[in-house]
């Protein structure tokens, strides 16, 4: 943890330090950003993707991955309304832009969770999203849009790939996907990189409007979602009804207990309402 912590000091220097840079050469002169998270082409103002690629996306293969934009209206929707609210008030409140989503173990729900909620996010006319694939270990986002990107976080972090030529947007409104590809063994050393640190602090600073979900691993299954933790504001996990232990929940609990975990989503619950399910 104090080697995160010094280079994420480091981090924010530099960004401080580029900042500087950048107004004194206002006029040109400063630095390539060409490979890096301040390139992404995205208008906050007009939404246009010049770089971006948008993948056409039919609404049955959502429909087929239980994506919300694929169900249409229902209790579905309704109920990530709902959680959209509660986690935009929590993070306006303490002008939070970062995000990560976790569970206790694997098949618990918590990559739907996230693409659903950076969705439903998205829906706000005055608010951008940025989904991350940050389970490098098995990354999934993708899957959910029915897309195999050719390029993903790998390449950025291995191969110098610009992260324009990786972002790709699912044919929604201000929502920005950054995938994932192929596996990192070494993830948690990935997490903790200089490469990996700058970009994750360029892409939480690079517009004030948008709000950066990370998709992260279960919190019991390695080390790299506490690893984590010290780069974003929030924290949500996700429970399975009938499968998440109690056990497995306190022990979680205690490991963030240093963090903010601003709730829980209770999903495949079996509770039915009359108006809604969860």
């Amino acid at each position: 943890m104090e080697r995160i912590k010094k280079a994420l000091d480091r981090a924010k220097k530099q960004r401080e330090s580029e900042k500087s840079t950048s107004s004194d050469n206002s006029e040109g002169g400063g630095r390539d950003l060409s490979k890096h998270t301040s390139a992404v082409p995205e208008d906050e103002q007009n939404i246009r993707y010049s770089s971006t690629k948008v993948i056409d996306i039919s609404e049955r293969a959502l429909k087929n991955q239980r994506v919300i934009t694929g169900i249409g209206p229902g209790p579905v929707t309704d109920a990530y309304r709902m959680l959209r609210t509660k986690v935009l008030q929590r993070m306006r409140q303490n002008d939070w832009n970062a995000l990560a989503v976790t569970s206790t173990t694997p098949g618990e729900g918590k990559s739907l969770t996230a693409v659903n909620l950076a969705i439903s996010l998205a829906m706000e006319v005055n608010q951008t999203v940025l989904l991350v694939d940050f389970d490098l270990r098995r990354p999934s986002i993708h899957n959910y849009f029915g897309y195999k990107p050719e390029k993903g976080l790998s390449d950025y972090l291995l191969t110098d790939t610009p992260l324009n030529e990786i972002l790709f947007n699912p044919s929604i409104e201000r929502l920005v996907v950054l995938p994932g590809n192929k596996p990192f063994l070494n993830s948690s050393e990935m997490i903790s990189s200089p490469k990996m640190i700058q970009m994750v602090e360029d892409i939480k600073s690079r517009y004030p409007s948008r709000l950066v979900i990370f998709d992260l691993p279960p919190l019991l299954s390695t080390d790299d979602a506490l690893a984590f933790s010290p780069f974003v504001e929030a924290i949500l996990m996700v429970v399975e009804e009938g499968k998440t232990q109690a056990e497995d929940l306190q022990r979680a609990a205690e490991m963030l207990k240093d963090y903010n975990l601003i709730g829980t989503v209770l999903n495949k619950s079996d509770e039915q309402t009359k108006e809604y399910y969860y």
